[in-house]
């Protein structure tokens, strides 16, 4: 019997959502930046300095980054964990991670970077202090199996943190969901010729757990001290959890 799974309001198999997720990335990834410019007005640039900040790193340490895009994460890891430190710029697609990886060498930073799935992490228990995950998780198939596998590769103490959109407040639900069905779509159109990635994007948004889901996800996962940030009213929301 085939497993199915969401693929934004569709129902597909679990290898259809594979292939279907790898060719919104691959179409997309020359133009990331600003497709997440435009899903989230510029704010995503604010959410990823205030994960920095909650990262803490410290010269040393070792950073996994999973589902790094464009390699922002990884950069500012790698400035402060320094040449002492290890920082993994990952990525399931190709296309996404030639394009951080080269942003990351254009600054001057050398780390390494690996094509991986997150499901099925190529690293030994126990190994980084950190690891982030910012905009991946939504579409990846078993987020159960994906926080197990960031769990154990965490040292004990390590912190997980998943930076993501999630449930936006009641208050700004309407308007909210016609910038992303009508005025997203439009966009992706016109300045990526391609409204139907963008509107999986909006669609995978709607369809991933909640604020309070996913923190008991994390949770189940065997994460301690699980708290979540709401940030710009829920449009995005940083959840950390600690390997204890």
């Amino acid at each position: 019997m085939t497993n199915t799974t969401h693929f934004g309001y569709k129902t597909v198999t679990e290898e259809e959502k594979v292939h279907k997720v790898a060719e919104v990335f691959h179409s997309v990834a020359a133009k990331y930046d600003v497709m997440n410019d435009l899903m989230s007005a510029g704010m995503h640039r604010l959410w990823k300095a205030f994960t920095i900040g909650q990262a803490a790193i410290r010269p040393g340490f070792k950073v996994l980054d999973i589902a790094g895009g464009t390699g922002d994460l990884a950069k500012a890891f790698a400035k402060r964990a320094g040449p002492t430190g290890e920082v993994w710029l990952t990525d399931i697609n190709e296309s996404m991670l030639r394009v951080g990886r080269d942003r990351v060498l254009n600054t001057g930073i050398s780390t390494p970077t690996l094509l991986c799935d997150a499901e099925k992490l190529p690293f030994p228990d126990n190994y980084f202090d950190r690891v982030s995950v910012a905009f991946g998780l939504r579409n990846m198939t078993h987020k159960d199996v994906a926080l197990s596998e960031m769990r154990r590769v965490l040292k004990p103490g390590g912190k997980l943190l998943v930076l993501e959109f999630s449930k936006v407040c009641e208050q700004l639900k309407k308007p909210y969901d016609v910038y992303s069905f009508s005025v997203l779509p439009w966009l992706g159109k016109k300045i990526a010729n391609d409204a139907e990635s963008y509107r999986y994007l909006a669609e995978s948004i709607r369809m991933h757990p909640d604020q309070d889901t996913l923190k008991q996800m994390m949770q189940d996962a065997g994460l301690s001290r699980v708290q979540y940030f709401n940030l710009t009213a829920g449009v995005a929301a940083l959840h950390t959890g600690i390997k204890l």
